[in-house]
């Protein structure tokens, strides 16, 4: 569930992006959740047209995900394909973070790649051949460009930072049908049965992981299709509505073309990364941190998703490969590095023969949010304020209003006022226990 708030922002993104007729039919989705074509169009008034155009520009820009469902029609009818539309929240709130995302490949990867990225951020999806034209316009370097381009967008799909785009619209089975399938595929298919509808779209409009990040075998038609391109886009201007509509055909063959977009997943999980490393740092010790980012850069490597509660065990050898090569970690043995583990966490494990650890990022990341959350209090109500949430995030379970009072010195009179502040701003949840009321976070 996505709360006020977040949908606000949301709305204002869109708004500041795309305008306000993209911004209304966001906010549409965002709270009324999948809709069809017609039911946007009855919610928000909107002629049916430019309703198309919005959701293609809403797409086009990994805002929407659109997917069909096949129904069976009525006694003697045929079975109606219906195309559903839903907002992609995380990927809206995204936006904030693209310079986060521009410097991280600037640092990693330079400014030639920088640019690549900057361009599919700003235009959503783009092909192969678009990129290489770009690249051309930019550089002025002739056919040489196409070579550097190649480079460049090789290097960032290597790093994960691109990858191809979903499937437009794919096609989801009935419900009984899927049932009797699952039935037949036993336990794993009964899980995935229990998926709600747009997770299980997502899941079927996802490329396999086969082809996910595959550019072999396509660059030169890509380079035959930039050089058949007479017109594009230049650099800084918005992309034209008729040039959305033929994204994913070559204007000269009619063929279609595979469209490239960033990949904010694997963004994501650097960001996350490095806020617990930097967490860590501070809270523990550097020992710690080094450890704990050698960890994450071995377990990086293995990750399929994202990710948000432990990290791929990894055994000890390998950690204490990566962490020599570590600023700082050529001084340390096996003894400190058990012993940074046993601080991040992780618990020991039984046999010696497979000695492996896994971190502990939920417990981490939680640990950071609320040390974020105390500064915001502090700022915000003052530091008896600070206190009593304080006293609550490490209790982390229902406090009396008399011992909160008592234990943060702190009148209850003036405590009662600041907890029902806290409360009424969402920071505090409160409950009634013996005619006593209690609070905790």
């Amino acid at each position: 569930m996505v709360s006020p708030h977040g949908i606000k922002l949301a709305v204002y993104l869109i708004s500041s992006y795309f305008g306000e007729l993209n911004a209304k039919v966001c906010d549409c989705l965002l709270r009324r959740g999948t809709q069809t074509l017609h039911q946007v169009v009855s919610s928000t008034e909107l002629s049916r047209k430019n309703v198309k155009n919005c959701l293609l520009v809403l797409i086009h820009h990994n805002c929407v995900q659109a997917f069909a469902i096949r129904q069976p029609g009525g006694f003697g009818e045929e079975a109606k394909i219906i195309t559903q539309y839903m907002a992609l929240f995380d990927n809206i709130i995204h936006k904030l973070r693209f310079p986060k995302f521009i410097e991280i490949v600037s640092e990693e990867l330079g400014k030639e790649c920088e640019e690549i990225l900057e361009w599919l951020l700003q235009h959503g999806r783009l092909s192969l051949s678009q990129i290489i034209v770009k690249y051309k316009q930019a550089s002025k370097q002739g056919d040489s460009s196409a070579d550097a381009a190649q480079d460049s967008f090789n290097r960032l799909v290597n790093a994960r930072f691109v990858e191809r785009c979903p499937a437009p619209d794919p096609l989801l089975e009935p419900p009984a049908a899927e049932e009797t399938a699952a039935k037949k595929r036993g336990a794993k298919s009964a899980k995935i049965q229990a998926q709600t509808m747009e997770q299980q779209a997502l899941a079927a409009a996802a490329p396999m992981e086969s082809m996910r990040f595959l550019v072999e075998n396509i660059w030169n038609d890509s380079v035959e299709k930039a050089d058949k391109r007479t017109t594009d886009v230049k650099c800084g201007m918005k992309r034209k509505q008729e040039d959305l509509e033929s994204n994913t055909k070559d204007p000269a063959t009619g063929e279609k073309e595979v469209l490239w977009r960033a990949n904010f997943e694997e963004f994501i999980r650097r960001l996350r990364h490095k806020a617990c490393v930097a967490n860590v740092k501070v809270r523990v010790n550097n020992d710690a941190a080094i450890v704990l980012a050698a960890t994450l850069e071995l377990s990086r490597h293995s990750e399929t998703k994202l990710r948000i509660d432990n990290s791929v065990p990894q055994s000890i050898n390998a950690i204490y490969d990566e962490v020599i090569k570590r600023e700082g970690g050529l001084g340390m043995d096996l003894e400190r590095i058990r012993a940074s583990l046993d601080d991040l966490g992780c618990e020991a494990p039984l046999m010696e023969i497979d000695e492996t650890y896994s971190v502990d990022l939920k417990n981490i990341i939680e640990q950071a949010r609320i040390e974020e959350v105390e500064s915001i209090v502090l700022k915000r109500y003052g530091r008896e304020a600070y206190r009593m949430f304080r006293l609550l995030s490490k209790a982390d379970r229902l406090v009396e209003t008399d011992k909160i009072s008592d234990t943060t010195f702190v009148e209850k009179k003036d405590a009662v006022k600041i907890l029902f502040k806290l409360w009424k701003d969402d920071y505090l949840e409160m409950k009634q226990k013996y005619t006593r009321l209690c609070f905790c976070i």
